[in-house]
């Protein structure tokens, strides 16, 4: 048998600020270390991502070929992009004829769109007043030979990124490779637009 104790308002009270507060920290802890809640400015992962999607990412996940990841700009101080991993560790990394090259083999791109791909060939090359049959989406390159890498592989602990529209995409062909430290989570989820929620 159980006597029912009256309840002091008061304590009661207390209970609640301090359930509350260890929610509010829990949270936090979450947000600091777990979980990371971005939005997207820009279109260089187009039309992957676009400008003002809002998206959850994961600090804690290992990282993967083709994983989409924020990373703290290592050009720009205070600054976080957002790009698709192509090389890890050890890696070679060539583009050719609009066609990727991971460690000598051709390598898909399903994210590459052609519907999006030859209009902003025509938009790009326009611009410039250039003839778009010679335009590739994706220029040739090679970490051997570029200037912002330079290095037969992709040493270790760092990674090569690149944005998915690749004509206007600020990435490691520009600014190099990046450390582990420098790729803060990994994108998981969209959540909006709300008719455009993915999972990845």
């Amino acid at each position: 048998m159980v006597k029912k104790k009256r309840s002091n308002p008061w304590v009661f009270v207390l209970e609640l600020l301090f359930v509350i507060g260890v929610a509010i920290g829990a949270a936090a802890l979450l947000r600091q270390y777990v979980i990371s809640k971005d939005v997207v400015v820009g279109v260089s992962m187009a039309p992957t991502l676009n400008n003002d999607d809002r998206l959850f990412s994961l600090r804690t996940v290992g990282i993967k070929r083709n994983a989409i990841v924020v990373v703290n700009a290592p050009d720009r101080p205070n600054q976080r992009y957002v790009k698709r991993v192509i090389g890890l560790p050890g890696d070679t990394v060539e583009s050719k004829n609009d066609v990727l090259y991971i460690n000598g083999k051709r390598q898909a791109q399903p994210y590459l769109k052609p519907k999006f791909m030859q209009p902003e060939i025509k938009t790009w090359a326009a611009q410039r007043n250039v003839n778009a049959s010679v335009v590739h989406f994706t220029g040739d390159f090679n970490i051997a030979t570029l200037p912002s890498t330079h290095s037969k592989t992709v040493p270790a602990g760092h990674y090569f990124v690149l944005g998915d529209n690749r004509l206007v995409s600020h990435d490691s062909r520009d600014f190099g490779f990046l450390s582990r430290s420098q790729i803060e989570s990994v994108i998981i989820w969209r959540y909006a637009p709300i008719d455009q929620m993915q999972w990845y």
